[in-house]
């Protein structure tokens, strides 16, 4: 079943007056529970569609489904409201709250988002910081701790509100090679247990290999997508 179905999406940006097309009519369709890789050179448009499926911009031509609601028809409020709901976020950059431990960080969507009570806040971030193993350093905060230990922290936060999809830009992307595998079993072992859908953007075969899917982008436009079933070889 599909959870997300674009229908020529195009985004065209204004630079200076001069129009850029970011994507150019794209159609595509990703299944529930489907884990898989947007790739394409930088400045493809892979970061921009990834920003229209997660609803922190708005397409300028097209049609967007995600999880049976058209997002291109959303107002500011109540898309902020549908990415609360629905959508959890991994950044290159982990993009932790410097001040806050790594529990804090984690607790923090359900606080401003959802307002959770806060015994079931307790359960469910006990529950994550357990699952990404992350349990005895869960005091410290992001200056204390590793590369690797932040991307864990950054994956419990983006999956602490149950998110039926989590979008993923560069997320190994400064990590290296046995903490990044480390982090991508980490994310199919949560994606097969959660049942929670897995976009990512990136330019690192070692997620490219591990995909299910791959959508290739250039120039804006959808060039291919295929399924596969991990560990082949790609250009």
């Amino acid at each position: 079943m599909e959870l997300i179905t674009g229908q020529d999406v195009s985004k065209v940006y204004h630079n200076g007056g001069v129009p850029i097309e970011a994507l150019k009519g794209v159609s595509f369709s990703i299944e529930k529970e489907a884990f898989v890789s947007v790739v394409g050179p930088s400045g493809s448009g892979k970061t921009t569609l990834l920003n229209l499926i997660g609803c922190l911009d708005k397409p300028s031509g097209g049609r967007l489904l995600v999880a049976g609601t058209d997002v291109a028809g959303l107002g500011r409020t109540d898309a902020a409201i549908f990415r609360g709901s629905h959508i959890g976020f991994i950044f290159q950059s982990f993009n932790l709250i410097p001040v806050l431990t790594a529990y804090e960080n984690v607790e923090y969507p359900l606080i401003m988002v959802q307002n959770v009570p806060a015994a079931q806040r307790r359960r469910q971030v006990q529950d994550l910081i357990a699952a990404v193993g992350m349990s005895d350093q869960q005091t410290k905060r992001p200056d204390q701790l590793s590369g690797g230990q932040k991307q864990r922290v950054a994956i419990a936060r983006a999956l602490v509100t149950h998110p039926q999809l989590v979008l993923a830009d560069e997320p190994t992307a400064n990590l290296d090679h046995d903490t990044a595998m480390g982090i991508i079993r980490l994310m199919k072992g949560i994606r097969k247990e959660l049942q929670t859908t897995f976009v990512f953007s990136t330019h690192d075969v070692r997620i490219i290999d591990e995909a299910e899917g791959i959508y290739r982008i250039e120039d804006g436009l959808l060039k291919e997508s295929h399924n596969q079933g991990g560990g082949h070889d790609h250009d």
